[in-house]
């Protein structure tokens, strides 16, 4: 076995060389780090945004560090984070909280709408606080180069919130490719079942008063002013939580605001993909498929072809990501029946409680588990369904065979599923994370860097931001990475750069 190993490192030398970041996956220190604290010390953490997504960030940071300030532009939306940390300063504008608190904080949560994560994150930067931004990165490609530009001039540690980088199946789906199991991966396929929020509507309600607990203003932020609306009195624009037109999850759907179904789950379900084939920025991207248009919201659902180049000795690679699917996607050459990506989650009754599958795995903490083949089997025998209604997840299509993952890079498996009857992963090549928050954590007191930090996230990013911009025009995108710029679509390169409301600067 030992022999096996070194001569899996003597073939793959080259390819691991770029494998990952010299400053990610644990691969090297972080010396000289802004606000460098003991390991034994507690962080002091803001977070700018206390709802939603944040409620759960800033509980997880909670567990072993010391939650210093609070910023939401919504204090209904906060009440409950504020209510639990009730002695901690609290405040509407994030630039007045890094200013107050400057000397209490060593590092920040940026967990806004999407337009905002890099102006957030930057003024951050700036003032030598680690960040830790929720996903994806920024809304546009300029602002993710912008981000990691400041990342190393500022030696602070960051990590993207995309929790698939730190599990184990990521790891195992490289170290599988890289080992050679399917052979030479020239196509993948990804999908998910998003948007659940609208898209692809054409008009909007009339203007309403702001409710007393929303700064509006504040909730806009860099993007474009407009009069708030709640869109209740139609009855025509369903918020998942309750909320009004825009927020606080509505959001996503708006090209102002988000980046759609790309940008809730893209920088997930595409983690594996991303690491294991070492991909770069696309030669091209192009959407292919697109249904239920808007002039201001991304479309109910679509199918985005990138076309990657060769890279070191991986061959050229074309990616499709499939959105707004009611099931899993047809892919030629996959057995009938066989399960693809997230594996449905029958343990009390999980399959039938809200959320699906994939929620209900990522609560009770299986997600990033190791595939085992007589559960799979016996999952087999409890439903007749084996396409079931949550898909999220990838396939590798390779020319000796097929790796499929699930939402997070959980459950990495062979396709089909008899070839892991008996079936030893490879030796690990890769770092393994002691966990996805812990990681940023560690990162912030002078240890390795995140898994999924900014060295690793931006250039990740921006190439799926790239399938954003194809949403919004038609036709097949030629992208110059060097120049930043498509080469063949004037009208494209618009959406590469966010446009900033006056009184708003990224720094």
């Amino acid at each position: 076995m030992a022999f096996e190993t070194n001569r899996r490192h003597f073939f793959l030398g080259p390819l691991l060389a770029g494998a990952a970041p010299a400053a990610g996956f644990g691969s090297a220190p972080s010396l000289k780090l802004a606000g460098y604290k003991s390991p034994n010390e507690k962080l002091n953490i803001a977070s700018i945004g206390a709802g939603g997504k944040a409620n759960s960030d800033i509980a997880a940071c909670a567990q072993t560090e010391n939650i210093a300030a609070l910023c939401d532009v919504d204090d209904r939306q906060a009440a409950a984070t504020y209510k639990r940390f009730e002695g901690v300063p609290k405040y509407k504008d994030f630039r007045r909280m890094l200013e107050k608190e400057d000397k209490n904080i060593d590092a920040v949560i940026v967990c806004t709408p999407d337009h905002m994560h890099a102006t957030c994150a930057m003024w951050a930067m700036e003032r030598g606080k680690h960040v830790y931004v929720q996903k994806p990165l920024t809304r546009t490609v300029w602002e993710a180069r912008q981000l990691l530009e400041a990342a190393r001039k500022y030696r602070v540690a960051t990590q993207m919130g995309n929790q698939g980088y730190s599990n184990e199946g990521t790891r195992q789906a490289a170290e599988m490719i890289w080992a050679g199991e399917i052979g030479e991966v020239r196509e993948v396929h990804a999908w998910t079942d998003r948007p659940i929020w609208p898209q692809g509507l054409n008009e909007i309600p009339p203007e309403e008063p702001v409710p007393e607990t929303l700064d509006w203003d504040l909730w806009l932020g860099i993007a474009e002013s407009r009069p708030f609306t709640s869109g209740k009195d139609t009855g025509r624009y369903p918020n998942r939580f309750g909320g009004y037109f825009y927020q606080p999850f509505n959001w996503r759907g708006f090209y102002d605001f988000g980046c759609g179904a790309l940008g809730d789950m893209a920088c997930h379900i595409l983690g594996a993909p991303n690491l294991a084939l070492r991909l770069g920025p696309p030669k091209s991207v192009e959407c292919i498929k697109k249904e239920g248009t808007s002039p201001f919201m991304f479309p109910e659902r679509s199918v985005i072809k990138f076309e990657f180049p060769a890279r070191g000795n991986m061959p050229p690679v074309t990616l499709y990501w499939y959105d707004g699917c009611k099931e899993t996607p047809k892919i030629e050459g996959v057995p009938e029946g066989e399960w693809l990506g997230d594996l449905p989650f029958l343990m009390s009754g999980g399959q039938g409680q809200q959320g699906g599958p994939a929620r209900q795995m990522q609560r009770t903490g299986y997600v990033g588990r190791v595939f085992d083949y007589e559960q799979y089997e016996a999952m087999r025998k409890e439903t007749d369904k084996l396409r079931f209604p949550a898909p999220d997840g990838a396939l590798f299509v390779g020319d000796k065979g097929m790796i499929t993952t699930g939402t997070y890079g959980e459950q990495t498996r062979l396709v089909p599923a008899e070839k892991m009857k008996d079936y030893r992963f490879p030796a690990p090549l890769l770092t393994r994370s002691p966990g996805h928050y812990r990681d940023w954590i560690r990162a912030c007191k002078g240890g390795d860097p995140a898994c999924s930090n900014f060295e690793a996230a931006a250039p990740f990013t921006e190439w799926m931001l790239l399938g954003v911009v194809a949403l919004r025009v038609e036709g097949k995108l030629e992208y110059d990475p060097v120049k930043m710029r498509f080469t063949n679509h004037s009208e494209a390169n618009k959406y590469l750069k966010p446009n900033f409301r006056k009184g708003w600067t990224l720094t």
